[in-house]
């Protein structure tokens, strides 16, 4: 069922678009016969794959798989004693060092833990690589090198085919007159002469064959028969040479023939992995999260597209897909999902299949973040007319069939979606039968998605909890499908609509109506006014997600501006704060430079003190203007007459003359000077 299960949903064609992903031939053989996992441990294990892949790939460091061949026949008859060609000996040298290169990239990625261990297996048998390097080249052929009796076989043979031809080229330079052609060609695998027929007597020989026209006869001439023949011996030992060569390569593979398939299986499933990686960048796809049964997590899949349908637009000028949204409340264990035909209830159905399949095999999801649902332990499916695939059903019975096996397989972890159930049948039977296996699902199953057109079925939300209904969107205008979902809205019947827009009489609409009933009339324009207070409830979210997104946008181009600002501000602040640093080391240059000359006696005192002065009433007015403020700490200086302190922006010391006044202030003598300094510009002297 499984099985059948998968050629419903079309798994086949998603895995040939996976396939065109890969790099090697054997990653793309098993891409197109993908398994799906049957245990939860090995999908979180293919998604961690996943994801190390994708990583590289965004790194724009992807994996490659260069020089890495098919070469599962070659080591499975080299198993089995046979020898192999030289072209298969090459393939295998040339995938072990593939393989080496491979792991050499995956040592230096430390964020692909999982993808390492894979490699960590790897052997790849560098001395068995190279001797084959050494032996054979890329067009197939042994080399010279392979043996010394190899190479003097060919050294031998050079020279005898050099003394064939030579003779031969005497030969027809003395009978050119009874050749038919100026050529030397060969008749197995022996050099001849193409004579003229009545010429034939001219050049003594071995007759090797005629021409279609008898007209030309191949003639080996004698004087090189002994050299032929040489020749000849010259070329079977040489494929002798040739044959022992590749035996004793062979049996080299076939010593390591368990680890070489090891290998393929190591660098398939590490293809495979970057093939997902790559299929998800493509898709623009994002990982799925596992919702645990029992929990509070619901099924969200938003912006959710069909991967076959995005295929097609893509690469097959296929129509835009729309998107759907599945949001499945935890307590809800069936969905059932009402619409007019062709409106895109079975295209739901098998996305959401696909869905489920492709997050079990470790693949990223068409949807947008975040992305959650369950694990199924099976995806079970009856889509579709079974008709022609049971002879003698009806398609009611091809569906009773189909949907029997279902039961016999389902356990509380499947996933079951049924498309039209009960149909094909009386309407009333078929909508009682629909019912009864929906509720049977309802408590068997992890989740049922079914699609109907049967009225009743949209009840069963009102009586049973663990059921939800879902509607393809209908536009009354167009008389079209919109292809969009809408939750916990039935459908509503269009066929009365669509019949009175074609031009089926009034009066028979009328009549239908009546038998319809009115309530179903009052019910279709209720489902109506759902459906419109659902599309504005949808413009105002679209515009609210708009407006946050352009506020966001505003918000940081102002904290932008700001950062910008301040940063500007910082380095005027800085600059200032130099220039003004500048200004004050020069004045204190002066000053030092007046004290020097009184030391020297070169100036008057109070020619000296005026100057300092105003130099130090200078450097007060920079740092007022220009200097951070300093809030004045009160300083508690205990000094008293007599007492040596030190200036900082003299850098000399000074005797204490009068006791600190009030304010702090008091007289000092610096050399010949007496000046009047604060408690804020002196160090004491312990």
């Amino acid at each position: 069922m499984q099985a059948e299960t998968l050629e419903l949903l079309e798994w086949n064609r998603l895995c040939q678009h996976l396939s065109t992903f890969t790099t090697t031939k054997l990653g793309a053989i098993a891409a197109v016969h993908l398994p799906i996992p049957e245990r939860y441990e090995e999908t979180l294990n293919l998604l961690s794959q996943t994801k190390e892949a994708y990583a590289l790939e965004e790194r724009n460091a992807g994996l490659a798989l260069d020089g890495i061949q098919n070469i599962t026949e070659a080591v499975l008859r080299a198993e089995k004693q046979g020898i192999l060609s030289a072209n298969e000996l090459w393939a295998i040298a040339t995938t072990l060092a593939g393989a080496r290169n491979l792991r050499r990239q995956l040592d230096n990625a430390d964020y692909c833990p999982n993808l390492q261990i894979l490699t960590s297996d790897l052997r790849t048998y560098p001395d068995i690589e190279q001797e084959i390097y050494r032996c054979v080249d890329e067009g197939g052929n042994v080399l010279d090198r392979a043996s010394a009796r190899l190479g003097e076989i060919r050294d031998e043979l050079t020279s005898v085919r050099d003394q064939i031809l030579t003779k031969l080229q005497n030969i027809m330079q003395r009978n050119a007159s009874s050749l038919q052609e100026q050529i030397i060609t060969q008749r197995n695998d022996r050099y001849v002469l193409s004579v003229k027929s009545p010429q034939r007597d001219r050049i003594p020989g071995v007759v090797h064959d005629t021409s279609s026209t008898g007209m030309t006869l191949f003639v080996e001439p004698n004087s090189v028969v002994q050299s032929n023949n040489r020749l000849r011996q010259l070329l079977k030992m040489e494929q002798t040479q040739i044959e022992i060569i590749l035996a004793a390569l062979s049996s080299k593979v076939s010593d390591i023939a368990e680890d070489l398939q090891r290998l393929l299986i190591i660098v398939t499933k590490i293809d495979l992995a970057v093939a997902r990686a790559r299929y998800a960048y493509w898709l623009k796809a994002n990982p799925p999260h596992f919702v645990e049964h029992g929990t509070n997590e619901a099924i969200v899949l938003r912006q959710l597209r069909h991967p076959l349908l995005v295929w097609q637009q893509q690469n097959e000028e296929g129509r835009e897909v729309v998107p759907v949204d599945v949001l499945v409340s935890p307590q809800i264990s069936v969905v059932v999902i009402t619409g007019p035909n062709t409106g895109g209830k079975t295209a739901t159905l098998k996305t959401f299949g696909l869905t489920a399949l492709m997050a079990k095999a470790g693949m990223y999801i068409p949807a947008r973040e975040p992305v959650e649902l369950p694990w199924f332990d099976l995806v079970l499916a009856d889509i579709g007319d079974e008709q022609s695939l049971q002879q003698n059903l009806s398609t009611f019975s091809g569906h009773i069939r189909r949907i029997g096996r279902i039961l016999d397989a389902i356990s509380d972890q499947s996933l079951v979606l049924l498309d039209e159930v009960g149909a094909g049948t009386d309407p009333s039977e078929g909508s009682a039968i629909a019912t009864a296996l929906l509720e049977y699902f309802g408590e068997h199953t992890r989740l049922t998605i079914a699609t109907t057109h049967f009225g009743e079925l949209k009840a069963l939300k009102y009586q049973n909890p663990k059921f939800e209904n879902a509607s393809v969107e209908f536009d009354d205008a167009s008389l079209a499908p919109t292809y969009h979902l809408l939750w916990g809205i039935p459908g509503r019947s269009n066929a009365l609509a669509i019949a009175g827009r074609l031009g089926l009489p009034q009066d028979i609409l009328e009549a239908a109506q009546v038998r319809v009933g009115i309530g179903s009339a009052e019910m279709n324009e209720v489902i109506a006014e759902l459906e419109a207070q659902r599309r504005e409830q949808t413009q105002k979210t679209q515009a609210t997600a708009h407006l946050l997104t352009e506020t966001e946008r505003l918000h940081q181009e102002i904290l932008q501006r700001a950062e910008q600002m301040r940063s500007q501000a910082k380095e005027l602040r800085d600059r200032q704060e130099k220039e003004v640093a500048a200004a004050i080391a020069q004045a204190q240059k002066e000053v030092g430079r007046v004290i020097r000359k009184l030391q020297k006696g070169e100036q008057k005192g109070e020619q000296v003190a005026t100057d300092v002065q105003r130099t130090e009433q200078r450097i007060e007015e920079l740092t007022k203007r220009h200097m951070p403020v300093v809030p004045e700490e009160k300083i508690e200086v205990q000094i008293k007459v007599g007492d040596r302190v030190r200036i900082p922006k003299f850098g000399k010391v000074a005797q204490v003359l009068t006791a600190p006044n009030s304010s702090g202030e008091f007289s000092v003598r610096l050399g010949h000077m007496k000046l009047s300094v604060s408690l804020t510009d002196i160090e004491i002297i312990k």
